[in-house]
This record gives structure tokens, C-alpha cells and sequence, in this order.
């Protein structure tokens, strides 16, 4: 790991850039660079001289890391970004990207909304906040909810894959931006919404207080609880 003179942010070895504030790291041969050259650099051609597109792309999904296993190395406490690059290269082929079958936990498990949301991807977010709810009402059966989060678990490493790519590639394509402020902007437009961990852990007491409610609650009287016998019955009415 590489660390930032200017924020100390931890970054992974061959980073140009930090991928936080954008500052240039020590060992970047984009220092050797004089102003002119950089000007003049073509914007269509690529990333600008020294910024890899690995850089670009490890500034849009962050310095955050999360729990992730491997069947070689088992559990580990490392950047989400070294995740989703190996999660990527199923998507890449020579003919350009296609999907690949991946399997995302998080999205799965979770209330998928709110990992769409973690990861600033309103308009999915959205979706899955709404859908799996008109479902359950149209089919009148709320365990539809469960085939939403298998098509989440299916689906987000590759919504997620083309979220980055669009975003790294749109300001690839603004000429006013230098390569430090390509990496600012990506870092900004990126990452992930910290308060969305409180607004899941928030709305997942709550689920649990619903539930306790309605089992302390209990079932309306009369619905499943002993039926009185009738009293008008004929005296002579006999039971076999």
C-alpha cells in the first residue's frame, strides 16, 4: 500500500493518484510532466499521460473496503475495489462487454434498495425500493420480494460494472478536465453514502419492532381461538 502526502489515505501499489483527494502520489510519472505537455495532451486519445484506466476506475468506487472470501485465500478485510476488479473481468471480452453470471451478497441478503442507494445508483434504488412492493400487491403474495433479491444478487455486480464504466468514460470525455481533476470528480460523483448504513440499521428496528408489536399483539379474538358451540341445536341431534 501506498500512502498520501497530502491526506495519508492508503492507497493499493501502482495507484498514480490518490483515491481520495486526487493528489498526485510520490512515485507518479505524471510529475515528470511539464504544464504544456499536459495542456496539450489529447483527451480523445485515453486517459491523460500517467493516469491508467485502472486509476480512473478505482477513483469512482473508492477507498472503502468491505468482508470479502476467496476459496484460495479465504475471509479478508480489503478495498471493494480489488473485489469488483475481478468481478469485472467476467464482463470484459474482446467483442466488448457481455454478461457474465456473478453472485453479490450484500445486494442479496440485504435490502437491495439500500445497497443500490450505498452505491449511489438512484434510479435502481428507486426500482427496487418500488417493484418488489406493486409485486407483492398485484400477485397478492409478499414472498415475490424474494425473487427481487435473487435478481439483485444476480444482477448488481453487472449494473454496477456499467455505472462505473458510463461515469469514467463521460469525464474522459470533458477536454476542461486535467488529471487530477478527472480523478476529484470521480471521487465525488463515486464512492459510496455512508449514511445509508444508518438508514438500513434504522429501518431493519424498526422491521424487528413491527414484528415484536404484532406478536405481543397477538391474533384478533374469535379468528383462531375457540369457537363456541351452538345452543340452538335440536335436542335430538346425534353425532357420529
Amino acid at each position: 500500500m501506498t500512502a498520501c502526502k497530502t491526506c495519508e489515505q492508503q492507497n493499493p501499489d501502482g495507484a498514480n493518484f490518490c483515491t481520495r483527494c486526487g493528489a498526485a502520489l510520490a512515485d507518479s510519472p505524471t510529475e515528470a510532466i511539464s504544464e504544456p505537455q499536459a495542456e496539450t495532451q489529447s483527451m480523445a486519445d485515453g486517459p491523460p499521460s500517467g493516469v491508467s484506466e485502472s486509476d480512473l476506475w478505482q477513483a469512482f468506487i473508492g477507498p472503502s473496503k468491505s468482508v470479502q472470501f476467496n476459496l484460495s485465500t479465504g475471509w479478508a478485510w480489503r478495498p471493494a475495489y480489488l473485489y469488483y476488479q475481478e468481478k469485472f473481468r467476467q464482463f470484459q471480452t474482446p467483442e466488448g462487454p457481455r454478461f457474465g453470471l456473478s453472485w453479490h451478497w450484500p445486494a442479496a441478503l440485504l435490502d437491495s434498495f439500500l445497497w443500490f442507494l450505498y452505491r449511489k445508483m438512484y434510479m435502481f434504488a428507486f426500482v427496487y425500493a418500488v417493484g418488489p412492493v406493486i409485486s407483492a400487491f398485484a400477485f397478492g403474495d409478499w414472498s415475490v420480494g424474494i425473487v427481487w433479491q435473487i435478481g439483485a444478487g444476480v444482477s448488481a455486480n453487472y449494473l454496477y460494472y456499467w455505472h462505473v464504466k458510463d461515469s469514467v468514460e463521460k469525464v474522459r470525455k470533458s477536454p476542461e478536465l486535467d488529471a487530477e481533476a478527472q480523478l476529484r470528480t470521480l471521487h465525488d460523483d463515486g464512492g459510496v453514502q455512508p449514511y445509508v448504513l444508518w438508514l438500513g440499521a434504522a429501518l431493519h428496528l424498526f422491521k424487528v419492532g413491527l414484528i415484536l408489536a404484532l406478536m405481543d399483539q397477538g391474533l384478533p379474538v374469535g379468528e383462531l381461538g375457540e369457537q363456541p358451540l351452538p345452543t340452538d341445536r335440536p335436542a335430538d341431534t346425534k353425532f357420529f
